[in-house]
């Protein structure tokens, strides 16, 4: 049979073929130009082109060879004298004939023409005026221009796109017949095609309500919820979203609530600017919501390498440097990666700069390890969001309200902590301490180990208390870097104190053990309970995990203060029994202890109002873990004096460090306004600077990235760099007024805009045209056309199963497995299974965002039509077409059981035959068919009912030649 069906495929389909989407056309590929040539020389658009193309391979950001660099006014300044081109030494280069002199030299490059030597001259001649980037100058609110056929434009966008067509002589495309607008629509707005009925009701509006039911219908599709399932699925891209964990073992990672949260996020029309704000800061904004914290997990989305030996160090510098790209990507769409290593080869962004913006995500508390800490419990049941809300900051406050209390008792202004005046240390396996004098206290001892650290080390402690002292009621530890100096900059493997045993040695010998009651530490908030120390049978307690960069404390409180008599001596055995990516033991590497007998560590300890803190804290954590939640992985900031320091990566290398830096934005772009008193700004300062009025790029980017996936290529195709090595507008003014009133009168909504763009004449038009406009216009810059693209991988999926009834509508949820091939999952944990949904379970046929995704073994369907791992932000999917595609649609299980499906649906309509096909070719293209197409596809349905299939196989085959219809992959 299926040899019948490719031969209609091939054969009786073929007069069809010439409507095919564009699958790729070239991106970079200019408009029809207009020949007006000005005057005035323009920077941006003449003079930049060419010293990018020329100058900075030898003079730009990366490579400033004599120290000139093209990449700003104030590095070129001295190459030419603004006003006077004779006396420029920019055009008596440019103009030798001097192989050796001339520049560019002829082994880099032909050199400039007549006319580009000509337009140095003249600009420079006219002042030689420097221009910011077209995007990093201010947005503004053009006027709308006059038109000859205003009649033809439904809002102002149409009269921006009209303009320039009328300025080349073209006219605007006919008007899309009702039913292929309302196909195109409802793809673009939820990612499914509308039903056979869905058509019908439209159609009828169209002929009650005119062009009113055009707005209607749109208003329906954006209060949809499928509408935030086909939105999110494009930020998910930039955002660069996984279920999956990317290096080494590429492990599960449970993060699916952040993906639930933006699909909520957009169905309820969240501004943008706070969708931004949340997801870059919302752990820092006053009395956070689950939601605020939830949305932090953007961030978490960077990979983990979970390999054995690796360095856990390198890795979460890895995931910050990503985090600034993304960011950057997303929000700026500038290629701000390339400046790790080198200052920006084309734009005037320095190499420090970068750091500048690293430092803004430094500090947050991660670190590369599989336990993806700090989790937030993120209650399944979204109505329990509200309270379970509540009682996470009841609990962050009596935290607080608690460490502020009892941190204090660590302080040696506070209580009198006295150093031994004896101090020895010894440690088992093949750790090697030594004792020495502690050069950073007045008095006192500390330990040091020396070279390799064993697994398993237990470090003894021995002091022999100062002669004033007649009791003991705490001691302190103070545990350090091996080298504390280095260790601020370039963090050591820290420690875990899985077990502290003390034990008090008197004048013959004899021990006693002491009961320590409790700890107080320097974190109100550790990733492991210090209390875990107390506990032998734990691996966990009092850690500085994974890294040590500061000095860390923690007093051992004894349940009853000691009487310490002549001679005695006071041992504390630390054991450290964790060990990590099997090579490196958490094992304390050097530190000091000191002891106490002040009374005033009881008081203080049991304060009355201090034990009723610890009351209400602990039947808070009760009423939490009532709550069923899951653990998300999100963004939470290091405590202020466990602050890590930003440097500079010579290079871009982490390890050789260079200048210290303080949280900032590059000077090319808006200054950074900060909240804070006076102290260094944080990512909430980034957060409302990325959003705010002054910041031109966020506004450009969001509209453009928009317009995108409605018309298959943005106003700026290179949706990736806004730079000075990305392509220009190509309707610049219409790019203003749609970020303007993104910005403005649209106060940052997503659906208003994307409302009038599918209201507009230039949406509706017909994607026909002849074969010469599509050579003048191959990838329909001018918008002479409507839009006609192979949808996405998604998108492509999400239609079959729409379109054959087997759709799943349950929005939300852990991600899921559809059917995939044989020999496919092979993932490196044995442990990670691909449980494929039964046939009789909705999860089978969900939407594909819901699907899986795991870095390394990507969905192969998805692979096939151009998906991105999602490894890295992705701002624009590039589009494919191979055979491969058609193999998928005509064998991949989930196409063949939609087939299946589609079929059953058409047998069950009580209609002949050549009625239930004709329904079948609406139900798939959202059209009846004509004669001819009715006719080739009842001939198939006879012709296989010839070669001796029954008449279910016969309308299977029908149904899989549906659903290879060009139409059922493009919109």
């Amino acid at each position: 049979m299926l040899r019948t069906i490719l031969r209609f495929l091939v054969v009786a389909l073929c007069p069809y073929v010439g409507f095919a989407a564009d699958s790729n056309p070239d991106d970079s590929a200019t408009p029809p130009s207009r020949s007006e040539v000005s005057s005035k020389v323009d920077f941006a658009k003449q003079i930049r082109p060419l010293l990018n193309e020329h100058c900075a391979g030898c003079h730009g950001g990366v490579k400033a060879a004599a120290d000139l660099s093209f990449a700003s006014r104030e590095a070129a300044i001295w190459a030419f004298e603004p006003g006077q081109p004779e006396d420029s030494m920019m055009v008596e280069r440019i103009e030798s004939d001097d192989p050796d002199y001339v520049m560019p030299p002829p082994e880099h490059g032909a050199p400039l023409s007549d006319n580009e030597k000509q337009l140095v001259r003249t600009w420079i001649q006219q002042g030689a005026n420097w221009a910011l980037p077209w995007a990093c100058q201010p947005v503004r609110r053009p006027s709308a221009p006059r038109v000859d056929d205003p009649e033809w434009c439904n809002n102002e966008i149409d009269a921006y796109v009209l303009s320039q067509l009328e300025a080349i002589g073209w006219k605007p495309n006919e008007a899309a017949d009702p039913s292929l607008w309302l196909r195109r629509v409802t793809f673009d707005l939820t990612g499914i095609p509308p039903s056979v009925d869905d058509r019908r009701r439209f159609l009828d509006e169209v002929d009650r309500f005119g062009e009113a039911a055009y707005a209607m219908e749109v208003d329906r599709l954006l209060a949809d919820p499928r509408f935030g399932e086909r939105w999110a699925s494009a930020w998910l891209d930039q955002i660069r979203y996984a279920d999956s964990r990317g290096l080494g073992l590429d492990g599960r990672r449970r993060i699916w609530k952040y993906r639930d949260w933006v699909v909520r996020s957009i169905n309820a029309d969240m501004p943008f600017d706070e969708f931004t704000i949340k997801q870059i800061a919302g752990d820092l904004v006053d009395q956070p919501s689950i939601d605020d914290r939830l949305a932090t997990a953007a961030h978490r989305l960077t990979q983990t390498n979970e390999e054995g030996g690796t360095d856990d160090e390198e890795f979460r510098v890895a995931a910050v440097l990503d985090r600034v790209n993304t960011v950057w990507q997303t929000w700026q769409g500038i290629t701000f990666g390339c400046v790790q290593c080198h200052s920006h080869p084309y734009d005037p962004i320095q190499h420090e700069e970068y750091y500048q913006f690293v430092a803004f995500f430094n500090n947050t508390a991660d670190c590369d390890l599989n336990e993806d800490y700090p989790l937030l419990q993120v209650p399944l049941d979204e109505t329990d969001e509200s309270r379970a809300g509540k009682l996470d900051r009841q609990i962050e406050s009596l935290r607080k309200q608690i460490f502020q209390a009892e941190s204090a008792i660590l302080d040696d202004d506070v209580i009198d902590w006295r150093a031994p005046v004896q101090f020895d240390a010894t440690a088992d396996k093949q750790t090697e301490v030594i004792v020495q004098d502690d050069p950073r206290a007045a008095a006192g001892q500390e330990f040091v180990t020396v070279d390799t650290l064993s697994s398993g080390t237990t470090i003894s402690l021995t002091a022999q208390p100062d002669d004033a002292m007649d009791a003991l009621s705490a001691i302190r530890l103070t545990l350090r870097p091996r080298d504390p100096e280095s260790g601020l900059a370039d963090s050591e493997w820290g420690f875990v104190l899985s077990s502290i045993k003390v034990r008090s040695i008197d004048a013959e010998g004899k021990a006693t053990e002491l009961t320590i009651e409790r700890l107080v530490v320097d974190d109100p908030d550790p990733f492991m309970r210090p209390s875990d120390s107390l506990n032998d049978k734990n691996k966990q307690g009092f850690a500085a995990y994974s890294r040590i960069h500061h000095s860390r404390r923690v007093a051992l409180i004894l349940e009853q203060p000691v009487k310490l008599e002549s001679d005695a001596r006071i041992e504390v055995r630390l054991k450290h029994n964790v060990q990590l990516l099997a090579a490196f033991p958490l094992v304390s590497r050097r530190g000091r202890l000191d002891l106490s007998g002040d009374p005033t560590i009881s008081d203080r300890l049991n304060d009355p109002e201090l034990l009723q803190l610890h009351r209400d804290l602990d039947h808070r954590i009760s009423q939490r873990k009532q709550i069923p939640s899951v653990g998300i992985p999100v963004l939470a900031e290091r405590p202020e004096h466990l602050k890590r320091p930003t440097h500079v990566f010579d290079r871009g290398l982490f390890l050789t460090k260079g200048q210290r830096v303080q949280p900032d934005v590059p000077a090319v772009l808006p200054d950074l306004n900060t909240a804070s008193d006076g102290g260094p700004a944080d990512r909430m300062d980034l957060a409302r600077w990325l959003v705010s009025d002054e910041n031109p790029l966020t506004p450009r980017v969001f509209v453009n990235r928009v317009w995108a996936r409605l018309f298959g290529m943005g106003l700026v195709a290179t949706e990736e760099d806004f730079g000075s090595s990305g392509d220009p507008p190509t309707h610049p003014e219409l790019l203003e007024y749609l970020a303007s009133r993104f910005r403005g009168s649209d106060d940052w909504s997503l659906k208003p805009l994307v409302r009038d763009i599918v209201l507009s004449a230039t949406y509706r038009q017909s994607a026909n045209c002849s074969d010469d406009r599509r050579a003048e216009d191959a990838a329909n810059r001018y918008l002479a056309r409507g839009p006609r693209f192979r949808m996405t991988a998604e998108m492509v999926r999400d239609a079959a199963l729409a379109a054959s009834g087997l759709l799943s509508n349950e929005i939300g949820g852990a991600p899921v497995h559809p059917p995939i091939p044989e020999g496919v999952w092979k993932p490196f944990q044995g442990g990670d299974k691909w449980d494929t949904a039964p046939v009789n379970s909705g999860d089978r046929y969900r939407r594909s965002i819901y699907t899986y995704t795991k870095r390394s073994i990507p969905y192969p369907m998805f692979a096939t039509f151009d998906a991105p791992s999602r490894e890295f932000c992705t701002p624009r999917r590039l589009r494919s077409n191979t055979p491969l595609q058609a193999l998928v649609t005509l064998n991949d299980d989930t196409f063949v059981e939609c087939a299946s499906a589609l079929a059953r649906s058409m047998r069950h309509l009580n209609r002949p035959t050549s009625d239930q096909i004709a329904w079948g070719f609406e139900a798939v293209t959202t059209r009846p068919p004509d004669p001819d197409e009715r006719g080739r596809l009842v001939r198939l349905y006879e012709a296989v009912l010839a070669d001796g299939g029954d008449a279910e196989t016969a309308m299977i085959d029908v149904a899989t030649v549906l659903l290879n219809l060009d139409e059922i992959t493009n919109k």
